[in-house]
């Protein structure tokens, strides 16, 4: 009883001390709703104290070990069943932290308390929490378009750009919104000049990473046939994944370049091959197929993402009521390097671009 008086008596002189000047000695950056580790080793000599804080007014009890085991009796319920230590290195001179299902609220200033027979130190470690962009979705209204994200932490950035850059000024509108748990959703749209060789690109970006979405307009085929190809993308690339989607729904996923692929039940009568580079054969479509395909392929280090709006026609062909015709589309193509991802932007200005014109969408 007296020896852990003792030890709590240290442990309570030693922070008050070192609540006067705390310098930052590491920092850590952490994924929303992710395990996350703060590192802190110390000198292995004896039955070590280790307490670990987070430097707020007041100051919260995240873990303490002592007596050869962990001692959670006081620490904060913000952190009841998230921590832990790796207790098969501590003897080791381990005191490392591992946090799971990191929160917005974990960000902060954090001390990592050793004692020993040999004294006591303690470690400063700031905990930067990050929820990186994600998806970036768009919709066109007329001649504005609207790039958005959500769930995004800290506050993301939004900028616009053509290609060539224009001579107008971009005229637009971003709101950012944050939600009750303090995550950030940002939407802007645009309006501005318009024409058959302008691309017009959205950049969300925050500390952690950037994602940027382009369009350009491409031509359109058409032709009375039964089956057709659509590309995934012309570049020469290998992919770690690739996916196809249906007006959002998932038609295929093939996980590794020489693997096979998986086609969904609805899918399965229409999916007639996969080519080498990604693009997808399709059979016996009809009305029902109309819509936006898009296809993502994806390794560590790049994503590109492709888009075609696909359309049916009618025409009396013998022995069949139905023939697919890639009358209206537009294909996109985008690409993430590191942290940079090309999206779909863009979209045809009128109707009459859906019967004109031809490019990425084959007809065999």
């Amino acid at each position: 009883m007296k020896i852990k008086l003792m030890r709590s008596l240290t442990f309570l002189v030693f922070m008050s001390f070192w609540k006067i000047s705390l310098p930052t000695d590491a920092e850590v950056s952490c994924v929303v709703k992710q395990s996350c580790i703060l590192p802190c080793s110390f000198q292995s000599l004896g039955e070590p104290i280790l307490h670990w804080t987070q430097l707020k007014s007041p100051e919260l009890r995240v873990h303490s070990f002592y007596s050869n085991q962990d001692q959670l009796g006081h620490q904060d319920q913000n952190f009841r069943g998230r921590t832990s230590l790796f207790l098969d290195q501590v003897s080791r001179g381990n005191a490392s932290l591992l946090l799971r299902d990191v929160q917005l609220q974990d960000e902060g200033r954090y001390n990592c308390y050793t004692s020993t027979t040999e004294g006591y130190k303690g470690l400063i470690i700031r905990l930067n929490v990050d929820a990186p962009v994600s998806d970036i979705r768009i919709h066109q209204d007329g001649n504005r378009i609207t790039c958005s994200s959500e769930g995004i932490y800290p506050q993301p950035e939004l900028t616009w750009s053509t290609e060539p850059p224009s001579n107008m000024a971009l005229q637009n509108r971003t709101t950012v919104h944050q939600t009750e748990e303090k995550l950030y959703d940002i939407s802007s749209s645009l309006t501005g000049p318009d024409g058959p060789d302008l691309t017009y690109s959205c950049s969300i970006r925050t500390r952690r990473n950037q994602r940027r979405a382009t369009f350009r307009e491409l031509s359109v085929a058409h032709a009375p046939y039964r089956t057709t190809t659509l590309h995934c993308s012309d570049s020469n690339w290998s992919a770690a994944s690739l996916v196809w989607r249906f007006n959002d729904q998932i038609i295929l996923s093939q996980t590794e370049p020489s693997g096979g692929h998986s086609v969904t039940e609805a899918w399965r009568k229409h999916v007639k091959a996969v080519t080498a580079s990604g693009g997808l054969t399709l059979r016996g479509l009809t009305a029902q197929q109309e819509g936006l395909y898009s296809c993502e392929m994806s390794n560590e280090e790049e994503a590109v993402i492709s888009g075609t709006m696909l359309n049916m026609q009618k025409h009396p062909v013998p022995g069949s009521s139905w023939v697919p015709a890639a009358v209206g589309a537009a294909a996109a193509v985008a690409s993430l390097t590191g942290t940079s991802a090309f999206l779909l932007l863009r979209f045809l200005k009128s109707q009459r671009s859906f019967h004109s014109s031809c490019c990425d969408v084959n007809v065999q």
